[in-house]
């Protein structure tokens, strides 16, 4: 009951399409009369096709056939499961009425149990031979017969292999469906949200040429108006849950649609948060000439959720406030309402990653890559309509220390102190390098650097050897690999302005006798002069803190940029010092995070 639209037809906006689909199913319905479907999935690298349908009896059957495999005798196969289907439904009614079509293997008290109905499969209505091998003889546009009831095959139509809505949502805070298509891309797909009627307003459809199915919706859900990807749940909202039919397309045809609804009530928001006010500053994706970058280390939630960030670290914030479902909603509000060309996160939850922030960053225009440290890693988001990824070139620290002869000379320098090179070794940070090419302008490319150093406070020549290492490989990229493309470097570096880390990034050296050196003590000393050729500098300044917790407070993360090419358009403002405060210290109900995210406008010079 179901007819996909011609190659011709081609999406021409969304509502228009989803009447146009409408009136498909209801004209389906009324010309092809019994016609139910039979879905074929065939890929080349696979060695099986699936095929599924719903028998006579009301039973769904998933068959796996191989693609080498004789027509005759997958029909066979389906004959055989509709007559056991049959006998079922006989033995249910306990009645012989309306039987399918069958051909009777021979006389018999109980021609039931001998007999198959008539399967046949058939293209441009002559009969498939039975000796053609699946893989060429289910094609699209084909009629399966089974007995009485034919269906039209649909080979590879787009399908939906996940769809998932939040386990929480809160009205203000964008809704962001968690979904993975096949044959089909979002863009081309159709979505609808409905709302749940409140006791005494349900309204139910009225199944005019804007309904989505041929069952009109429950009459207990009401539309919402919304029928894009993404949305955000207003105050009338709060008390209700939601629903989502979504139908997969590829902008030529649709597959089977799919209606979810939420397992939870809209909840009430927060209130104002920290990043409204910055928000106002970044109501609009900037110009093809500008690059809108950020900074943010969100949280890991498995930090967050530990009995010492609960008591010891975070004593001020509310245990709900710590929740990852809770915190995804802001995180989520906070990033897609920069609007931004690249974002730079640190202490990502790979689940974080897969099932919170490439939903929601997808559906705003954005793509990402992902690199674990240990339990936690780094993410790297670019616009698509800007940036394509040309690239990667990530590196465990430790590692290309140990291996890469990029860091021979440096290595040579740290075997001389046992100790400080055992330490070194035991940590995991990692670096995230992506090299992007503009897709305005193929001869702009850019190198984007991200990672997040050695967080203890005595581990200062810890994050300067690690430092080290990562500027001699962004250079390696940025001058040998593509020589002369600009850098940007984000991160939680784990360093305040008065540190010998930033002292090395800013002026290009360090002396032997810096302290940081010795920054876990006289027995751990590792004194080494170091130098680098990068012209960088921090596009946000020194702010007075972009860490604030309890205990302490201070400027950690930074965005070095490219003194050569890039320079700073705006920054966008930090939230003020009573934003930060007023629920004492960070994260908070109004603020996911114990950082702060630094915001800016880059130009090409």
């Amino acid at each position: 009951m179901w007819r996909l639209p011609g190659a011709r037809a081609a999406l021409r906006g969304v509502r228009a399409a989803v009447e146009r689909h409408s009136r498909a199913e209801a004209t389906t319905e009324t010309v092809a009369g019994a016609m139910e479907r039979a879905v074929v999935r065939c890929v080349p690298s696979e060695p099986k096709l699936s095929l599924s349908f719903a028998l006579a009896d009301g039973s769904h059957k998933n068959m796996q056939r191989d693609q080498s495999e004789p027509l005759g005798r997958a029909l066979s196969r389906i004959a055989t499961n509709a007559l056991k289907g049959h006998a079922k439904a006989a033995a249910a009614k306990k009645s012989r009425k309306n039987r399918p079509n069958v051909a009777c293997a021979g006389p018999g008290p109980e021609p039931a149990a001998a007999c198959e109905p008539v399967v046949k499969l058939y293209y441009r209505e002559e009969a498939v031979a039975e000796d053609v091998l699946n893989v060429d003889a289910w094609q699209d546009g084909a009629v399966l017969q089974i007995g009485d009831v034919k269906y039209k095959v649909e080979r590879n139509p787009p399908a939906f292999t996940e769809l998932q809505l939040p386990r929480y949502i809160m009205a203000g805070f964008p809704v962001c469906p968690k979904l993975s298509l096949e044959f089909g891309d979002p863009s081309g797909s159709l979505f609808r949200w409905y709302k749940e009627a409140k006791p005494g307003s349900a309204q139910p459809d009225g199944g005019g040429p804007s309904s989505l199915s041929r069952s009109s919706p429950s009459p207990s859900w009401t539309e919402t108006g919304v029928d894009e990807r993404v949305y955000t749940p207003s105050n009338a909202d709060i008390g209700l849950r939601l629903k989502l039919h979504c139908t997969p397309g590829n902008g030529q045809r649709f597959g089977p649609s799919r209606e979810l609804e939420s397992v939870c009530l809209v909840e009430a928001g927060p209130g104002t948060c920290t990043f409204d006010h910055r928000h106002l500053y970044t109501k609009k994706v900037t110009e093809d000439a500008l690059i809108r970058t950020v900074s943010y280390n969100i949280l890991a939630d498995t930090y967050a959720q530990t009995e010492f960030s609960r008591t010891i670290l975070y004593p001020y914030c509310a245990p709900y406030a710590l929740e990852l479902d809770y915190r995804q909603n802001l995180i989520q509000k906070e990033l897609t309402g920069y609007n931004a060309d690249l974002i730079c996160l640190q202490e990502v939850d790979r689940n974080v990653f897969t099932d919170s922030l490439v939903p929601a960053l997808e559906a705003f225009g954005l793509e990402g890559v992902f690199r674990i440290k240990q339990q936690e890693g780094l993410a790297t988001f670019y616009r698509k309509s800007k940036f394509s990824l040309l690239s990667q070139h990530d590196i465990s620290f430790h590692e290309a220390l140990e291996s890469d002869p990029l860091h021979k000379e440096l290595l040579e320098k740290v075997v001389l102190y046992p100790s400080a090179q055992e330490r070194v070794f035991q940590r995991s940070s990692v670096l995230q390098v992506s090299v992007l090419q503009s897709t305005k302008d193929s001869s702009k490319k850019i190198c984007v650097a991200n990672t997040h150093l050695y967080w203890h406070p005595k581990g200062g020549y810890i994050r300067l050897i690690q430092m080290a290492v990562a500027l001699t490989h962004i250079r390696h990229i940025s001058c040998d690999l593509y020589p002369g493309i600009p850098v940007i470097f984000c991160g939680d570096f784990n360093s305040t302005p008065s540190t010998g880390m930033y002292h090395f990034v800013i002026n290009g050296n360090i002396p032997e006798d810096h302290e940081d050196w010795a920054s876990n003590g006289e027995e751990e000393r590792c004194n080494m002069s170091l130098t680098h050729f990068l012209k960088l500098k921090s596009a946000c300044g020194e702010p007075a803190y972009t860490n604030y917790v309890g205990g302490f407070h201070g400027c950690l993360d930074y965005i070095f940029i490219d003194l050569n090419a890039l320079e700073v358009e705006q920054v966008i403002p930090l939230p003020s010092h009573e934003e930060v405060t007023t629920h004492q210290a960070l994260p908070s109900v109004s603020h996911p995070s114990d950082h702060i995210a630094l915001v800016c406008d880059l130009k090409w010079k």
